[in-house]
């Protein structure tokens, strides 16, 4: 039985690379999307296409889930148990940005609010589900199962950008969720752990890239390129291979070395 993924935000960019990347392990993916069925459909295809190419026989499955809703964080686990009857990796990946980037002297709370609720209580409250889960799988598990928590925050945890405040307040929040659950985890064999990606070529990242490439070939991160969702997967990568088998709590930085401080 293959080991099952479920990614939320996986139709496009970070997601859709991690639900790649997991296919070519042999996981069976869950790929989460919010509204663009279609995008959700090709990457369920290019999964079980990666799959093949390895020599893997997976299923990836697409399920619709708004995460800042409690009704559809119930569906999305149900319908991982009824279609797979098992889950071994969470990859709390769905997030937005700012629909208008505005001055923190000038932001509204719509925005702010909107941010809080798919950013953090979605994946707090989703992570929260899962966890419940996964103990129950460990307590009738006949084999070894060693379930994980994955949850994709950003650098903007710590790097202020006053023109989008909401979005820095709630990575900041949201990398709280890994210590917290790895804390409480600990004792029934669930790792957790926080992927820190920096400056990553997105369709989020659009329409700031001649902003980025003039920074980055200026000396913003050591490494000057951008990031891929293929950098931030394999890290992914490493955790479901439970390559990282004594670490939790753990925040790993995918960022080109943008949090090196240098003099």
């Amino acid at each position: 039985m293959n080991p099952v993924a479920l990614i939320t935000g996986a139709s496009r960019g970070i997601g859709r690379g991690i639900a790649m990347e997991l296919a070519t392990l042999g996981h069976d993916v869950v790929i989460n999307y919010a509204g663009n069925e279609a995008a959700a459909r090709a990457t369920a295809g290019e999964c079980v296409a990666q799959g093949k190419s390895k020599a893997h026989s997976i299923r990836a499955e697409i399920c619709q889930a708004d995460i800042s809703m409690g009704g559809d964080r119930s569906k999305l686990v149900q319908f991982t148990k009824k279609t797979f009857s098992r889950l071994d990796l969470l990859v709390n990946n769905a997030g937005v940005a700012p629909a208008v980037r505005a001055d923190i002297l000038e932001a509204e709370e719509e925005s702010f609010d909107r941010l809080i609720n798919i950013n953090v209580k979605g994946p707090y409250f989703l992570t929260q589900l899962a966890a419940r889960w996964m103990i129950e799988q460990r307590q009738t598990a006949q084999t070894n199962y060693h379930p994980k928590i994955v949850t994709i925050s950003s650098v903007s945890a710590y790097a202020p950008s006053t023109n989008r405040g909401d979005y820095c307040m709630a990575k900041a929040a949201l990398s709280m969720l890994t210590p917290l659950y790895a804390a409480r985890l600990a004792e029934h064999g669930i790792n957790v752990y926080e992927i820190r990606p920096g400056i990553i070529a997105t369709d989020m990242t659009g329409p700031v890239k001649e902003k980025y490439d003039k920074r980055i070939a200026e000396g913003l991160t050591p490494i000057k390129r951008w990031g891929t969702p293929e950098d931030v997967a394999k890290a992914v990568s490493a955790i479901a291979q439970d390559l990282l088998p004594f670490s939790t709590g753990e925040v790993i930085n995918v960022d080109g070395g943008f949090h090196v401080q240098r003099l």
